[in-house]
């Protein structure tokens, strides 16, 4: 069985193609595939969101993580395309980084394999944070807390795989799992309203969103062209393939009514634009997923899967650490 996972993800990964789908359903902890098959430390947790909001990670040290990656903001930064630390603009809108404890690729495009991995991305990116890692270790060994935590947290003290293992360990911790629409799947029928009952039908039914969006996290770590209009060619940069130009990760869900705006050129800002986009069947056809088509809902019927969306909202409350 664990081998026919293995190769469904590879298939997932690989062509943007899911074999199954998945129950929506309620994530568990006791998925998580941790490095090593064990949960981080408490303080290896904390190292890291010292890290994810420490600015010292970005080269003229004016951004951390935690600039784009705003717990105020839905661990978003509210624009359509997110800014460098040097203040050019970006091509793709920022991320939420909700639930990614579950996930099996990362970024818009898929080119990060491991949280890990995608931890360390954005700060040596040229555009991003602008910081070559050769760079960053002496600053934090030049930091007395870093030097004691590095070491009794790891005891090889810090290099750029601990730096990743840290951030990582952190964002692990972000996680929605008590939201209205788990209340309601574990059996308290009240936890959600009328609307966003009738939502949840459309979900699975009318609207079909589970085509993609299925599965604890509402989505299926695949890659699909919504019909979103533009050249950004998407997965294709990263696995080639033309049936790949223009097809995009699914994003997962949970939270997603505080991480606007949305797709991945944050051309749509409302959740309501969202749902009337695919209502329309996309904008243009070009190498369009058939998954994508007009959906023909009413007016009541998008209000009603908006609703539904709402009722995956399990606010997280994030102190800021003290910097060192």
């Amino acid at each position: 069985m664990a081998r026919l996972s293995l190769v469904l993800i590879a298939m997932v990964m690989l062509f943007g193609v899911k074999a199954y789908a998945e129950d929506l359903a309620t994530p568990s902890l006791d998925d998580i595939d941790y490095p090593e098959e064990e949960a981080p430390s408490a303080k290896e947790v904390e190292l890291g969101k010292v890290l994810f909001f420490d600015p010292r990670l970005s080269l003229n040290m004016k951004q951390s993580c935690g600039t784009c990656h705003n717990p105020d903001l839905g661990f978003g930064d509210g624009l359509a395309t997110g800014l460098g630390t040097m203040g050019g603009g970006l091509g793709r809108n920022t991320p939420h980084i909700y639930n990614l404890a579950w996930n099996v690729t990362f970024f818009w495009d898929g080119r990060a394999g491991t949280l890990e991995e995608q931890a360390l991305g954005p700060i040596q990116a040229a555009g991003e944070m602008n910081l070559p890692l050769e760079k960053l270790i002496p600053r934090l060994q030049a930091v007395k807390y870093y030097q004691d935590t590095f070491k009794a947290v790891y005891g090889d003290g810090i290099n750029k795989a601990n730096v990743g293992k840290a951030i990582a360990s952190f964002e692990r911790t972000l996680n929605a799992m008590n939201t209205p629409f788990d209340q309601y799947l574990a059996g308290d029928k009240m936890a959600m309203g009328p609307e966003a009952v009738r939502g949840l039908a459309l979900f699975e039914g009318k609207a079909n969103c589970v085509a993609c969006h299925d599965g604890a996290n509402f989505t299926d770590n695949s890659f699909h062209n919504i019909g979103l209009k533009g050249d950004d060619k998407g997965r294709e940069g990263v696995a080639g393939g033309k049936d790949m130009r223009g097809a995009f990760k699914t994003p997962g869900l949970r939270n997603v009514i505080f991480t606007a705006p949305y797709m991945h050129d944050g051309s749509e800002g409302s959740l309501e634009s969202v749902v009337q986009f695919y209502n329309r069947g996309g904008d243009q056809d070009t190498n369009k997923s058939s998954q994508i088509k007009k959906l023909n809902l009413t007016e009541q019927e998008v209000s009603d899967l908006v609703a539904f969306l709402g009722a995956l909202t399990d606010p997280l409350e994030i102190k800021r650490p003290k910097i060192p």
